[in-house]
């Protein structure tokens, strides 16, 4: 399979998303995600158990999509850059046939997710670390753009992330950035059986998303969307509970910052 470390953690989270479509209460359907999983050789057993992390993978895919189908619908003609986008099949779901959807990714990532998911006329995927200011330049379409950074921050350092941040700044004069934060108390203390599998660890996050501008003040935090909202999709009776205050602070959050 050739994929190390954090690279093996794309394919629980597809793992996650295919078998939530299967299931007869589904709050998205992903029909790539099932057919791209069937094909994958990978031992699931780890993931099949890991209930938390499908419950987290699922909360968040509810969450973004309504996020980036809003912002397709205000932007019809907006280009979308996928920053870290593994395996993600969110074009396939969201596709108003006029977006166009850059995927940006190290490069055996990139090869991996290309031997599944081929590019089309308006998806391609492009083989750089998001700190490598080289795929700035390879994205041609610049008019309401938004950037998806989910997944990724809570594996890197803060120096990674406000350096993923300066590239954007330094080549986007207007846009929109969706980033996945994890609150510094679960990078310390969460705890999921199929990621530790891979060998990846949780590094960075920070308690809110304003703290983000200290990295970069040409960013305008706008507000904090906790994933808690997809779980209540998912899961309408958590809502008995996840309204609470110690345990929102304990849940990762999609940080939304315009510049």
């Amino acid at each position: 399979m050739n994929l190390e470390g954090v690279e093996k953690t794309m394919l629980l989270t597809l793992f996650a998303k295919a078998k939530h479509s299967q299931q007869k209460n589904h709050k998205f359907y992903d029909s790539k995600a099932i057919e791209v999983i069937s094909k994958v050789d990978y031992d699931f057993s780890i993931a099949e158990k890991d209930k938390f992390m499908q419950l987290g993978t699922i909360a968040r895919t509810i969450v973004l999509d309504e996020m980036v189908g809003s912002y397709i619908k205000a932007h019809p003609d907006c280009t979308i850059v996928n920053i870290a986008s593994g395996m993600d099949t969110r074009f396939n779901r969201l596709d108003n046939g006029k977006i166009n959807w850059y995927n940006v990714d190290l490069e055996n990532s990139a090869h991996y997710r290309l031997k599944f998911i081929e590019d089309t006329d308006r998806v391609t995927t492009l083989a750089y670390s998001a700190m490598d200011p080289g795929w700035a330049s390879e994205i041609k379409i610049r008019k309401d753009v938004l950037f998806i950074i989910e997944g990724l921050t809570m594996y890197l350092n803060q120096k990674d992330v406000e350096n993923i941040m300066k590239v954007i700044d330094e080549n986007f004069s207007e846009c929109t950035v969706f980033m996945e934060i994890m609150p510094p108390i679960s990078v310390e203390n969460a705890k999921e059986e199929s990621i530790e599998d891979t060998n990846s660890k949780f590094i960075w996050g920070v308690e809110k998303g304003c703290e983000l501008t200290k990295l970069n003040s040409h960013f305008k935090w706008i507000r904090d969307v906790n994933l808690f909202d997809g779980v209540n999709v998912y899961k309408p009776h958590y809502r008995i509970i996840t309204w609470l205050p110690m345990l929102r602070k304990r849940m990762d959050y999609i940080a939304v910052l315009e510049k």
